[in-house]
């Protein structure tokens, strides 16, 4: 098993993402942490133990909630995709967990340093808990294994012409992040844009299961679709942990535009021209979307609530 934990902002593809965490046999999901993103930070966490609470293992994933705004920019939510709630789309019960006293930035530091093994961290929102983190308790470095992070495209981004979500939302935490040192794997727009979930996938988990109803009908309550499908940007992180063998990759440096027009674009070194021929991610650049399309399903056809 692979010991992982997810800092999410939930979010209709973060709250998938989680429920496939949550139930595949071959990952440990020791910790949730929550960051403002999607929605604010009280949704996000709300949604997060919902999730956690519609499996039944609220007595198993604690969830402690983090930043409630960047670093330094403005706070921007993508509410208009994801809805008010930032989970719509299906009727959740009210009772949940409480989330942990201790902040998100506590709880990583503590779940990461008493973990007997690395641990791979799996962010699928803004990066502004990694950065604090890192930047107050430097010492967790070493007991990470890797990051595989949503986020950054090489390309057109989706918030601006330059842009991705996650990391124009705090853009300053993603250049902390990228220059840390630690292994990193970029999952972007490059691959999360060619891994549609299907409306024929859709309309076949409808029907599997109590689980492939509710993310039905939150998935097509997302705003992010076109005629071909509905983008699953965070679930690919997980697809990436379980099947890289789907996902092609290249070595790349990655710089963070913090300022200016292109302000949170991920500019990659694709000419090998500058940093010495050193790299610090690697880059998700392709992935077989039929592969992702019947992983998906497979996932959600063995999960029980």
């Amino acid at each position: 098993m692979t010991k992982i934990i997810m800092d999410t902002d939930p979010g209709i593809d973060d709250a998938a993402a989680l429920s496939v965490a949550i139930n595949d046999p071959k990952l440990d999901l020791k910790l949730v942490t929550t960051v403002a993103g999607n929605v604010t930070v009280d949704k996000t966490t709300k949604n997060a133990l919902k999730i956690i609470s519609f499996f039944n293992q609220g007595d198993k994933i604690p969830v402690a909630a983090g930043a409630v705004q960047p670093l330094i920019k403005p706070f921007e939510d993508a509410a208009r995709i994801h809805g008010e709630s930032g989970m719509r789309g299906y009727q959740f019960s009210n009772e949940t967990p409480e989330p942990l006293k201790m902040t998100a930035v506590q709880a990583l530091h503590k779940y990461i340093m008493e973990s007997d093994e690395k641990v791979t961290l799996v962010p699928t929102g803004s990066y502004t808990n990694i950065a604090l983190l890192f930047s107050e308790y430097p010492e967790v470095k070493d007991k990470i294994e890797r990051i595989v992070a949503m986020g950054g495209t090489l390309g057109y981004g989706n918030m601006t012409s330059a842009a991705e979500f996650n990391v124009f939302t705090d853009p300053h935490a993603a250049k902390i992040m990228y220059q840390a040192g630690v292994p990193i794997v970029m999952v972007g727009l490059d691959v999360t844009n060619k891994a549609l979930l299907t409306h024929e996938t859709l309309a076949e988990i409808e029907t599997m299961n109590p689980a492939g109803k509710m993310l039905h009908d939150i998935i097509i309550s997302d705003g992010d679709r076109n005629e071909n499908g509905v983008a699953m940007h965070d679930v690919n992180t997980i697809f990436y942990l379980l099947h890289p063998e789907f996902m092609q990759t290249k070595p790349l440096w990655i710089d963070i535009q913090t300022e200016g027009p292109a302000n949170g674009e991920t500019v990659a070194d694709i000419r090998v021209a500058y940093h010495n021929g050193k790299t610090n991610a690697e880059v998700c650049v392709d992935i077989d979307s039929q592969a992702f399309n019947d992983w998906f399903k497979a996932e959600v056809k063995q999960m029980k609530v």
